[in-house]
This record gives structure tokens, sequence and C-alpha cells, in this order.
């Protein structure tokens, strides 16, 4: 009997791992165009809300019919307390994803109560982050990216790196994203750090 075990694979061979990459403009509307033209209401919804909210998965796939709609009309703006740091964030939600939460609303006939991304799986109230992560990778390998490369933070990080890159406003990106620390925001958006201490001077100058 041999007693020496066989050499352990490492969970990430193979793998890229580590920070994941944020979506790029043309990306974003590669995929939208996909989900209009097959007209996959729920997916249309849950992709414009993904990039829309900056919500981590876990925050995402909880959201109730009531965290984004007033009485009969979307709601222009959403606040949700955050699971991982129970501080709440507020996000805008755009006319068009607006537009394609209420046509996904319509079609499944979803109560107030009723949680906006129903799992298909019985044994789950809603969608779990296991089949949103599969989700987003079917998305992105559609358009040709490396779907090793992307993730579910990948649709959290994609509207932050968007502002950061037009504004250059730090705080503003902390706040969107309902970091408690810039440091935080610093590495996520994977700012030089020099870089960062000077643009946060001129934030509070």
């Amino acid at each position: 009997m041999n007693i020496h075990s066989a050499p352990s694979v490492p969970w990430n061979k193979g793998k890229l791992v580590g920070r994941k990459a944020p979506l790029k403009l043309r990306d974003i509307w590669a995929i939208r165009v996909r989900l209009q033209l097959r007209a996959g209401l729920r997916e249309l919804a849950l992709f414009n809300l993904a990039i829309d909210s900056k919500l981590r998965a876990s925050d995402l796939i909880s959201l109730k019919v009531r965290d984004v709609r007033l009485g009969v009309a979307i709601a222009t703006r959403a606040t949700v307390v955050q699971r991982k740091t129970t501080t709440p964030v507020c996000f805008e939600i755009t006319d068009q994803t607006r537009d394609a939460v209420a046509a996904w609303l319509s079609s499944a006939g979803l109560s107030g109560d009723s949680f906006l991304f129903p799992s298909r799986v019985r044994r789950s109230p809603h969608l779990s982050t296991r089949q949103y992560s599969r989700i987003v990778h079917r998305w992105v390998d559609e358009i040709g990216l490396d779907s090793s490369a992307y993730g579910t933070h990948s649709l959290r990080r994609t509207k932050a790196a968007l502002i950061y890159r037009r504004t250059k406003n730090l705080r503003a990106v902390q706040l969107l994203l309902g970091h408690t620390k810039l440091e935080s925001t610093v590495r996520y958006l994977g700012i030089e750090v020099d870089d960062a201490l000077e643009l946060a001077e001129q934030t509070e100058s």
C-alpha cells in the first residue's frame, strides 16, 4: 500500500485569480444588445440593475420588488443596506434599467414582497450566487471575452470604474460603493497609492 498521497493540485492552477476586470462600455452594450435581441427580460433586468446598483452579488440577488418599486412605478433611486457591512448604499436607477425592470415585473407578475429575481430551483427562494455567477460567465463568453478574467464582481466594479475615469473623484466612488475607508476604494479600483493620495488631497482642498 502506498502511504504517500498524490500531490494535491492547487485550486487556482490554470486560472486567473485576483481582482476581476470591469466591463468596458463596448462590452456593456454588446451584452445588452444580445439580451434585447433574444427578449431575455429577466436577464436584461438583472444585467442593467447589476451595473446601476454596483451591489455585491449577495445583495443584488436578495433584492425584493419593494426595494426598487414605488407604487406601480420603478423608483429613480433606491437604498439598500449591505449585508457585509450593514451600511446603507444609495444608487440611481437609469431610465433603461427602469424600463427593463418594469418589463420583467410585468411579465413575471411579481408582487411587492417577492424577490426581484426568484430562482427557478424550487429549494431556493431567489437566484443563488452560483446561478448568478454562471449567468455572468455566459454573458462574457457570448461576446468573446475570456470568462476567467471576469465574474460577478466585474459588474459591481464596472460603473464605479467608469465614474472614476470620468471624474477622478475617489470620494464619490467611495460613497457609491459603500466603502467605509478610502483605502478600500483605492484597492478596489486598482489605483496607484501616490496617485490616490494626490487625488484625495485635491478632493478635500
